[in-house]
Parts: structure tokens; C-alpha cells; sequence
């Protein structure tokens, strides 16, 4: 079928390229301990991208019952004179990759809800307070072809797990994620870690706000990586719109800081060897030892600054939106950060007086091309001598990431699958924490 639609898009245009997607995806979820939701979801789509007399024209469907209509509608979307100067890639060879565990076939809803039920009375036990567990199990399976020559496909399994003890009358939550090419059952040092967060910070508190030590766990750290990825954007980049111009090779964060991408790591669900645009992925160092090394790329805007692409141009999308409805733009999917020597709990011990962020609420706020940050904590758990005191609420911490992300105290030794990539705890210092008295 895609073979004779790519056929039809070349009687009319000088380059053809089409993307498939399938999805398949359960998802179970629990709130106070009761199960909530189960819900099954199947999408898929094809979206038709054509080059002409140096023109860019895009169509998609979710359902390929007339080819000529869709070929028709990427042809008259041409008039919108989106001039570009690459070609679509040529055939390479790509790294193979272990992306899809079988196991996955085997996982029924009914498995999911007797985790969901596992973990929730476990953790009530270990609490005494709300528990929300969210399960979820996806095959998503992509081809790309195109008039060159690439007829690339990749079959990727995921399965992840999030659990959040949630702190009486309010939003806010300690909580972990887990995720594997297959279930994974959750573990108990997880379960450890919510429980003693929680337990040790049942109380409400409320301390002076002012400049002091602030530690990031691991699913709050994208909240600064969100800056860094906007500054490191090969479309900012061309529109002169990040404060990173001319930073390649300067050191702009502490030296402890290493932070790379690398679609390639199959011991992580979701790996890729090749973008939605079907270039082949690489491992790309974006900070290193605290030095900026690279600036990433899709076609698009790799030609308009002479440096091609560096295998990063995904759908990447925002608010729910379906990602065959989007064009590929520079995106970061599979983000590392280098870990440290220090054990979680000693990091904890080490701070004379700070705020552990739990939870962010308006992560978009501040200027983010500036790097700039101002959240609210959800809370924000209270440190004082070592010691967990409470938690915080209406505090907020601020900053900008080019002078916090300069004042490392120290890094878990571990790291964890979290939004944006796999981050470790990061506490910093002389970070400025409003509050509300």
C-alpha cells in the first residue's frame, strides 16, 4: 500500500516521503486505592510529505481509503511556499536495535489492575494516605520510505508505571515512575522511597523563605532540562532566539554536569536508529563536564544553517495532540544525565537548611528562552539539620538554570526515567524560595 502511494506521489512532485504510525495502548489507573479507569486505545496515520522545485508540502490521514486525495492535498499545500534546501535522506545502515520484548503481548488489563491493587495497599499500609497508580502498556510501530531509497520500521514495547502518595485535601504528591520493554513489577525501594518522603513530611510547615540549599528529584529536573533544550534548539538557534549563539566550546554550567542524548540505548524502552524524518540517530553530547558541545537539528533547519541534520527531527507534540497531524521540528526524546557518587538519602543528610521539590506547578512560567524559571512547589518538602521536617505550601522557587545549574553541591548515584529522559537528584545551592507567610 505505502509502496504504491509513494509511486503516485512521484508522478507529481521532484521528492516523496511517507510516515506510518501505529499505536496500541492499555492503560489501567487507581485513585485512593480503587480502581478508576481501564482504557484501550488504537490510532494510526499516515502522513505524506513531497518536495517540489525546492517547496515543502505535508498531508495526513488516519485512514488511507483515497491515496490521490491525500497526495492532491500535500501538492496544493505547496502554494504555502515553504522554501527548503535539503533533500530527503539516502538509505543507510542503521544499528540494530532491541526495542520490542514479546512479553508485552502477554500483559492483560487484568494483570495491570492486580498491580494497581498491589502497590495501592501496600503503600496505604505504609502511609495511611491517598494512593493514585497509573499503569500503561503500548506497541507503537513506525515506518518511514521514501523516493530515495529508505524503507526504515521499528517495533517499540513500553511498559510504565507511575505511584503517588498524595498529602490530604490537595493536588501535591511524592511519587516515582517505573518503566521496562515488558511489565516490571514495582519495586520495593521505590515504594521505601515514597513512604519515607511522605511519612517524614506529613506535617505542614512553614519556614522563612530567603536563598538557600534546593534539591531536584529526578521528576522534577525537567523543569531546568526544558530550558536547556529550548536554548540547545537548532530553530532557536537560527532565530537567534537562545542566549546560547556562540557558547559552543564555553563552559556553562558546574563541571559535574554532563548531559547527553542517546536515541540508541535499548536497555530503555523507547529506543530509536533513525528520526521521524528517517535520518539515522546518534549519540549527541549536549553539555560536557559543564561545557556547551552541540546544538541539534532537524533538515529543516540543519540546511538553513549548513550543518545538517544530527538525527533529531521528531513529531514532537504538545497538549494531547496526535503526532500525525505535525511536521517533524528539532526535538530532544531520549535525554541522559551522567549520575554522581552520592546516595540519595546522604544528599538529604548533607543540607543545612533547604527544600526538596517534589512536585512543579507552572512549569512554563518565566522566560524560558531566557532560561529563566518560576514554579510553584507541590509541594515542597522542608529540610533543616539533615532532617525532613514537613512540607511547604504556597512556596515557590525561582531562578535562571545558566546560575543554578553553576552551583552543584552534589548527584544521586542513580538515575531515573522521568519526563524529558533518565535524571538523577541534583541538589544545588544559593537558590532563591519564596514562601507565603
Amino acid at each position: 500500500m505505502l509502496e504504491k502511494l509513494l509511486e503516485l506521489g512521484k508522478k507529481y512532485a521532484d521528492e516523496v516521503e511517507i510516515y506510518q504510525i501505529s499505536y496500541l495502548g492499555s492503560q489501567v489507573s487507581f485513585e485512593n486505592g480503587v480502581l478508576k479507569d481501564i482504557e484501550s486505545v488504537i490510532q494510526s496515520g499516515i502522513s505524506l510529505r513531497v518536495i517540489k522545485d525546492g517547496f515543502l508540502g505535508f498531508s495526513y490521514t488516519k485512514n488511507l481509503l483515497d491515496p490521490e486525495s491525500l497526495v492532491k492535498n500535500a501538492i496544493d499545500s505547496l502554494k504555502g511556499e515553504v522554501k527548503v534546501d535539503f533533500n530527503f535522506p539516502e538509505k543507510r545502515y542503521l544499528k540494530i536495535l532491541n526495542t520490542y520484548d514479546p512479553e508485552i503481548e502477554k500483559l492483560s488489563n487484568t494483570k495491570m489492575v492486580e498491580e494497581g491493587q498491589r502497590i495501592s495497599e501496600i503503600l496505604y499500609e505504609t502511609t495511611k494516605t491517598q494512593i493514585n497508580v497509573g499503569l500503561n502498556k503500548v506497541v507503537l510501530e513506525i515506518r518511514i520510505i521514501n523516493s530515495r531509497g529508505v524503507d526504515y520500521n521499528i517495533k517499540n514495547s513500553i511498559y510504565y508505571c507511575y505511584t503517588a502518595a498524595m498529602y490530604p485535601g490537595s493536588y501535591s504528591s511524592v511519587m516515582r515512575i517505573v518503566a521496562d520493554k515488558k511489565f516490571k513489577e514495582f519495586p520495593k525501594e521505590d515504594m521505601d522511597y515514597i513512604t519515607f518522603l511522605y511519612n517524614n513530611s506529613k506535617r505542614e510547615v512553614k519556614p522563612k523563605g530567603g536563598r538557600m540549599k534546593v534539591l531536584f528529584l529526578p521528576n522534577t529536573m525537567y523543569v531546568l532540562i526544558w530550558r536547556l533544550t529550548y536554548g540547545t534548539n537548532g530553530k532557536n538557534v537560527y532565530e537567534k532566539t537562545t542566549p546560547l549563539i556562540d557558547k559552543i566550546g564555553t563552559q556553562i554550567f558546574d563541571s559535574s554536569i554532563t548531559i547527553y542524548d542517546d536515541p540508541l540505548n535499548d536497555s530503555l524502552p523507547g529506543a530509536r536508529s533513525f528520526d521521524d524524518e528517517g535520518v539515522d540517530c546518534r549519540v549527541l553530547p549536549i553539555v560536557e563536564k559543564g561545557v556547551l558541545k552541540n546544538f541539534y537539528f532537524d533538515l529543516y533547519y540543519g540546511s538553513k544553517l549548513n550543518v545538517g541534520s544530527t538525527g533529531h527531527g521528531y513529531k514532537a507534540t504538545d497538549w494531547g495532540q496526535e503526532s500525525i497531524r505535525v511536521r517533524p521540528s528539532p526535538s530532544l526524546e531520549h535525554l541522559h544525565m551522567v549520575p554522581g557518587d552520592k546516595n540519595f538519602y546522604d544528599m538529604i543528610r548533607s543540607i543545612d537548611k533547604g527544600i526538596i521539590v517534589s512536585q512543579a506547578l507552572g512549569a512554563h512560567s518565566g522566560n524560558i528562552p531566557n532560561g529563566d524559571f518560576s514554579i510553584g512547589l507541590s509541594p515542597g518538602i522542608y529540610v533543616e539539620n539533615g532532617e525532613i521536617i514537613g512540607h511547604v505550601k504556597d512556596a515557590m522557587v525561582a531562578g535562571n538554570i545558566y546560575e543554578v545549574m553553576r552551583n552543584v553541591v552534589s548527584i544521586e548515584d542513580k538515575l531515573y526515567l522521568s519526563n524529558m529522559g533518565v535524571f538523577p537528584s541534583v541538589l544545588f545551592d544559593d537558590v532563591s524560595v519564596a514562601i507565603k507567610e
